[in-house]
């Protein structure tokens, strides 16, 4: 068994690529896999910039959310803008942050 099959995608990433009604996602799984990856390493990466953030600028960690949100929406743009709010929530999930309003499809 090769190793993109032993990843395991969380509901919450998934639902980004399934249709309303649909059970199967609009990626292949691999397609799919290197997305949730990118995604994951990008939530992990921000963590401590994030932190950073929160005390060097005192700001709030609701506006450090909405910053890195910004941030990712940036063009040229690395992932979608549901990809980005995904990100965002997994880094409040991270960082033991209350979940920003905007919530993973």
């Amino acid at each position: 068994m090769s190793d993109e099959y032993q990843i395991e995608i969380p509901p919450s990433f998934l639902a980004l690529y399934l249709a309303p009604g649909r059970q199967k996602p609009s990626l292949p799984r691999d397609e799919l896999a290197a997305r949730y990856e990118l995604c994951e390493d990008m939530a992990q990466m921000l963590t401590e910039t994030a932190r950073q953030m929160e005390f060097g600028l005192g700001i709030t960690e609701t506006d450090v959310l909405s910053r890195c949100l910004q941030g990712l929406r940036v063009e040229p743009a690395v992932v979608s803008e549901a990809e980005s709010v995904w990100v965002v929530w997994r880094l409040a999930e991270l960082l033991g942050w209350p979940a920003p309003d905007a919530t993973p499809l």
